[in-house]
């Protein structure tokens, strides 16, 4: 559900105060629905006190807004989705214990989750305007996000942002650059939980279209199946949610130790 909300004119996150040590850390992630990119990116966020980017979230919040304005996304018009996104008033809150989406005030961030927008997300996320609009957002989070000085939530100390195509296109270069992977069978299992509740066999079969039907349709703009030069890949079949993250972090420390 959609509803009026507190301002978020003030800080959003209260962390505790750590001085940034030169530029923040950035992390980018990338991988296939199902991967746990979400909620490893979250966790990790959390856990050094870095904000949270979720990217595919910004392409949901788009596809709402473009619903909410009577925009026909079986069949849609290019340029009329392109023009209404670069209208769309987002904020994006960057809290990793809380992250919430605001399209004009309203948080939308439950909305934007639900299976039937998810239907139609790929006919937002493929136009090519529509990403170069939402890509320059996002560039720009990463940016004050990271740099020491900005008014920013993390106070300059970094940023985890996740999604398609942060690793290739969006923060290319970050300090640690990661692709999470997983078996189909994994994949489906977790986001049957994560959308149903279940991961019987009814609850896979639903989930089943809506998840490779997404990944064959984004495949089609960005690659996020298989690592570009320089980035990190990470099978997260066998993994519980605790060793991914640990692995993840060892990584950051890596990859700050090298700078």
């Amino acid at each position: 559900m959609s509803g009026p909300i507190e301002p978020v004119t003030d800080p959003v996150v209260r962390w505790p105060d750590l001085p940034p040590r030169g530029p923040g850390v950035v992390v980018a992630l990338d991988g296939p629905a199902g991967s746990g990119k979400s909620t490893v990116s979250r966790r990790v966020a959390a856990e050094r006190s870095l904000a949270y980017l979720d990217t595919g979230a910004m392409y949901r919040a788009a596809t709402h807004w473009c619903l909410t304005g009577g925009l026909d996304l079986e069949s849609p018009d290019a340029d009329a989705v392109a023009a209404r996104v670069r209208e769309m008033p987002l904020t994006m809150v960057l809290d990793p214990e809380r992250p919430r989406v605001l399209v004009d005030e309203d948080d939308v961030s439950e909305a934007i989750r639900a299976p039937e927008l998810t239907r139609r997300v790929a006919a937002v996320a493929s136009n090519l305007a529509v990403r170069a609009d939402l890509g320059e957002r996002q560039r720009r989070i990463v940016v004050d996000e990271s740099t020491p000085g900005q008014d920013s939530v993390s106070d300059g100390r970094g940023v985890v942002t996740e999604g398609r195509d942060v690793t290739t296109v969006i923060a290319t270069d970050a300090d640690l650059r990661l692709l999470l992977t997983a078996s189909e069978e994994a994949r489906l299992a977790r986001r049957a939980k994560e959308v149903r509740g279940s991961s019987d066999a009814a609850a896979l079969a639903a989930t089943r279209a809506e998840v490779l039907g997404r990944d064959k349709a984004d495949s089609a703009t960005t690659s996020f199946t298989v690592a570009a030069d320089g980035v990190t890949t990470l099978d997260t079949s066998d993994l519980t949610l605790d060793e991914v993250v640990a692995a993840v972090l060892g990584l950051i420390d890596d990859a700050k130790g090298r700078r």
